[in-house]
């Protein structure tokens, strides 16, 4: 991606959404994140906003919201603060590649894991699989990021 989220700065956790890389058609974008539950649906509104400008099929859409969905909402759930978002469509392969950062594990769950019972939850690792054709994830000293790369229709 162009910016390298491990040396930039993230905001202030009180701070909206800010795009950091937005200035050609299709370039990456990230955008920082509040570490609140609602920031799931911010991080939904964002990706889609930017799926429709770059023309992306709706099919493609909806999947990238659930990948964006439940990869906002584990970094909420499971992880510290900073959070951010990360878009990119590949213009040789047509692919798009979502990455969410965070600050790492926490030792505490989320206010939602620790209200529902174990069957409840964890399945998303299993919704990505199905719907990225990769994923994973990458871990520096101070930054964890998930990533999927979604096909797109040609």
């Amino acid at each position: 991606m162009d910016a390298n989220p491990c040396t930039e700065t993230a905001p202030s956790p009180t701070a909206p959404p800010q795009p950091v890389t937005t200035t050609r058609a299709n370039a990456p974008g990230i955008w920082w994140l509040p570490h609140r539950p609602e920031s799931a649906g911010t991080a939904r509104r964002i990706a889609s906003a930017v799926l429709h400008t770059w023309n992306v099929d709706d099919e493609t859409i909806d999947q990238a919201l659930l990948v964006v969905s439940e990869l906002v909402t584990n970094a909420l759930e499971h992880a510290l603060p900073p959070v951010a978002l990360h878009l990119q469509q590949a213009e040789d392969d047509g692919t798009l590649r979502i990455e969410v950062d965070d600050g790492g594990p926490t030792d505490n769950e989320g206010a939602w894991t620790t209200s529902c019972a174990p069957e409840e939850h964890g399945r998303g690792v299993a919704i990505i699989t199905l719907l990225a054709s990769a994923h994973g994830t990458r871990i520096l000293a101070h930054t964890v990021t998930y990533w999927a790369i979604l096909p797109t229709a040609r």
